[in-house]
């Protein structure tokens, strides 16, 4: 069987969340898509997927459609039965933690508090897969978390998070051509400083 590495950007479907902070990571996948010319065409593993060569090697897109706190499944129906190392696997989310147009991408570590990244740990019984968080910031002292994530998003922030989703296209590519440690060289810098690749 062909390996592939594999990008998940976390989401939930429907058009009542597609342009909302919790859906950033289907930005990424969506711009991704684009950049890779893998079209989002597919339909298993409860999730909407694209496959396709790039630099050499398969290829696998990813945008679960179970809803953001019950990412895991899909993501583990895939380890599973590609048998895959989790090494191959990058997933893309959106951050409370981070400034809006931050970027972050990690080899582990926990979910941060993120629903999705949680479910994703329990049901792959590990934290050692990388990630690449994309920020979104906190909420104004006016809403709670979930309100935030979830409500529409003005035009001058929609602004910053297109381009946080472009430059995270661009990380999530050279993901799959360079060395873990370079993307985190190049992309955990301030906002604004890293050109697309």
């Amino acid at each position: 069987m062909d390996m592939p590495k594999v990008i998940v950007g976390l989401g939930s479907p429907g058009l009542r969340y597609a342009r909302t902070r919790h859906n950033l990571g289907f930005w990424v996948l969506d711009r991704l898509s684009e950049k890779l010319q893998i079209p989002l065409t597919k339909h298993k593993f409860s999730a909407t997927y694209g496959e396709g060569h790039v630099y050499g090697q398969k290829v696998m897109l990813v945008k679960p459609q179970t809803f953001m706190n019950l990412s895991g499944r899909p993501v583990a129906d895939i380890v599973n039965f590609y048998q895959m190392d989790l090494d191959d696997l990058l997933v893309v989310y959106d951050d409370l933690d981070l400034p809006p147009g931050t970027l972050r991408i990690k080899a582990s570590g926990s979910s941060g508090g993120h629903r999705g990244m949680a479910d994703i740990i329990t049901h792959l019984k590990s934290d050692a897969f990388p990630r690449l968080r994309v920020g979104i910031g906190q909420p104004p002292p006016f809403l709670n978390a979930a309100e935030y994530v979830l409500q529409g998003i003005d035009e001058a922030d929609t602004k910053i998070l297109e381009e946080s989703a472009m430059r995270a296209a661009g990380a999530s590519s050279m993901w799959l051509q360079e060395d873990l440690l370079q993307v985190m060289n190049r992309y955990n810098r301030k906002q604004n400083t890293a050109r697309e690749t």
